[in-house]
């Protein structure tokens, strides 16, 4: 928790977005165009929650509601172009970040990392 609280730091200061706001536009970014409830899914929220998220984004020009393309009914999100960008800098800022601490540990502690990493991977697809 520390060290995502310490990734979170990273983020930039001149786009104040929520870390609600940056997951949405992250899964967005992962899966392409989705329906509300498929954004809320992937989110593990309710969807009346990633309704007024996405509000709140495409109120800033940086996702886009579209038609379904086979259920009129609904709608899609997707991600705007300045959405992209936005979360490519800000992705960018936080992995120059990660990177520097992680050219400071040992071969060993790099190791250790190494064979970890699915298992976490595992845990947080759970």
């Amino acid at each position: 928790m520390r060290l995502a609280r310490r990734l979170r730091s990273q983020r930039a200061a001149d786009h104040q977005l929520s870390a609600n706001q940056l997951g949405v536009m992250s899964t967005l970014h992962s899966h392409g165009s989705l329906t509300i409830g498929e954004i809320a899914a992937f989110e593990k929220v309710r969807p009346p929650s990633t309704t007024r998220t996405v509000t709140s984004l495409e109120d800033l020009g940086l996702v886009v509601r579209e038609a379904h393309p086979t259920d009129r009914r609904q709608v899609v999100v997707r991600l705007a172009e300045t959405g992209r960008r936005i979360l490519a800098e800000d992705r960018k800022r936080r992995d120059a970040w990660l990177a520097q601490r992680l050219h400071e540990l040992s071969p060993t502690e790099k190791e250790i990392l190494r064979s970890a990493a699915p298992i976490l991977e595992r845990l947080a697809a759970a």
